[in-house]
């Protein structure tokens, strides 16, 4: 893995820690998914990673609840808001 230096303002940095913490992750790794969530919208492909492939189909929808009304709901459950 090689590393990458980056500079901004120091109130973005200490944002960027911040959120960080809160959601148990790194810096890095944060910065990863939002690069990668970046170039899923913008078309370019994404290489599932092998776990999530076989994991794939493992899960049913109930009936009449879209994916994405699932994320939505546990997002609210999980930071206290009501949809």
């Amino acid at each position: 893995m090689k590393k990458l230096t980056l500079s901004m303002d120091d109130e973005i940095i200490e944002q960027a820690k911040h959120i960080a913490a809160e959601q148990g992750t790194s810096v890095s790794a944060m910065f990863s998914r939002l690069v990668r969530a970046m170039a899923h919208k913008t078309g370019q492909r994404i290489e599932i990673g092998p776990i999530t492939r076989r994991a794939t189909g493992l899960a049913k929808l109930p009936p009449g609840k879209t994916d994405r009304e699932l994320l939505e709901e546990a997002l609210a459950d999980k930071y206290g808001r009501k949809t």
